[in-house]
């Protein structure tokens, strides 16, 4: 029978890293993307052969490899990128899902978008500018959303006469403000995304240099598979009672493990009941098994009968998540219509959605400068700020700390289904304080 470790073991050779690009206007982000493509030979022919079309249109001699992601018609007339572009590529030493993200102000919540999944964020600087405010932005959002590795790309090394002085100071800015942040791992690279130094193939033109090209570190970075030590949480999806001859009585909670392990014979607690119970049979793939973790979607039977349904959350009995209808969070404002001081919405948690009411917004973050706006009483498309919510029904919430996948919620306008709002509960980085809450009339509320 396969152990943990052993699956944890055939995982290493074939892992999965997700990651993005970030950074700003016209630093090279779609041009890296597009060389780490065409030199790692991840791009079909005639992709090359209509990228080749596209920039002889545009006057150009040689391909713009940019085009390779900026998959939008306004994106190649205005060579910007706009939407966030996915692409899936493979080395024989790892699989890739990449996420290339605008870097104007106002699609901040594209970024955010293409790095709430990902483990390592690439943040591009123009050796030319420096860091810059755009710069400090992408780190900041990175920083928030936990994402665990960030490489600093120092791009159009070519353009300063490919000068170590000119690196390190960039390199040096850089990791001692997104310390601050608390990015736990910052590794600084050199490189030309146009002429292909330190992309895929070590440069020759920069031997004081000796680290790794982009594509070594992406294929070596740490990737975690120590499932183990996750929070086990199992969010239930749907209830499976078939009532047949040959299952009379049947009863299953189907869905997908979204964090550590669970086994047969463990304790567990459903939430937000706190009814507690045993696991008796794990079901995968139509098959019995001792032991399921995540990502894998299973059938979980208890002990006992107990009154679940979509929405509730399976857990540890020794580690079950605390239950509350006040949530605060970090959140990022993804809707153009703005989000304001007692706003009924929707919050959309794991597989439960309730009603809610915003109750505070205390503050908006500035991230030009890691400042706190106080009270601002509403958030636009693409501001960042604390709020306070009040939901009609207990929610089972992690910290986005502890879990990013059950810390992590959305705000929905009822009335038309529209995301309003990214939220991450609990504290944002270390590095801003926490804004006291201010006191409000509990009321003029509904529940």
């Amino acid at each position: 029978m396969t152990t943990l470790t052993q699956h944890t073991e055939q995982l290493s050779a074939t892992t999965l890293l997700r990651f993005a690009t970030a950074g700003s206007v016209d630093d090279g982000k779609s041009t890296l993307v597009g060389r780490l493509l065409h030199d790692s030979k991840s791009v079909l022919t005639d992709q090359l052969e209509a990228v080749e079309h596209a920039s002889r249109s545009r006057g150009q001699e040689t391909p713009d490899l940019a085009l390779l992601t900026d998959g939008l018609r306004a994106e190649r007339e205005q060579g910007i990128t706009i939407d966030v572009a996915y692409r899936y590529f493979a080395t024989p030493r790892r699989r890739f899902i990449l996420a290339d993200t605008p870097g104007h102000v106002q699609y901040t919540r594209n970024m955010v978008t293409g790095a709430s999944t990902a483990e390592l964020a690439v943040v591009l600087v123009d050796a030319r500018n420096g860091v810059v405010e755009q710069t400090r932005r992408h780190a900041a959002v990175a920083a928030l959303l936990r994402v665990p590795h960030v490489v600093l790309a120092v791009n159009k090394m070519d353009l300063v006469d490919y000068a170590e002085p000119v690196f390190a100071a960039i390199a040096e800015e850089f990791t001692a403000y997104a310390a601050s942040l608390g990015v736990p791992e910052i590794t600084a690279i050199p490189i030309s995304a146009l002429a292909g130094d330190n992309v895929v193939e070590p440069s020759s033109h920069m031997d004081w240099y000796g680290g790794p090209t982009v594509l070594e570190h992406l294929e070596t970075v740490p990737v975690s598979h120590d499932l183990t030590a996750c929070h086990a949480r199992f969010p239930v999806q749907y209830v499976i009672r078939p009532q047949t001859a040959e299952h009379p009585d049947y009863r299953g909670y189907a869905g997908q493990i979204a964090a550590g392990a669970f086994r047969v014979g463990e304790a567990v607690t459903v939430l937000p009941s706190g009814r507690m119970s045993t696991v008796t049979a794990i079901d995968a793939l139509g098959e019995s098994v001792d032991i399921a973790w995540a990502p894998q979607s299973v059938t979980i039977r208890l002990a006992d009968d107990i009154d679940i349904s979509r929405g509730d959350l399976i857990a540890p009995a020794d580690d079950a998540p605390a239950v509350t209808r006040d949530v605060e969070a970090t959140v990022c404002h993804v809707a153009d219509q703005p989000l304001t001081v007692g706003r009924r919405v929707l919050l959309k948690h794991t597989t439960r959605t309730v009603k809610a009411i915003v109750k505070d917004i205390p503050s908006r973050l500035t991230l030009d400068d890691l400042s706190q706006h106080p009270a601002p009483g509403r958030l636009v498309a693409n501001d960042i700020g604390r709020v306070v919510v009040r939901t009609a029904e207990p929610l089972a919430l992690d910290a986005y700390a502890d879990s990013r996948r059950t810390g992590s919620f959305l705000l929905i306008d009822p009335a038309d289904g529209t995301t309003l709002t990214a939220g991450m509960a609990g504290a944002s980085f270390a590095a801003v304080a926490e804004p006291e809450a201010a006191a409000t009339d509990d009321a003029e509320w509904d529940f």
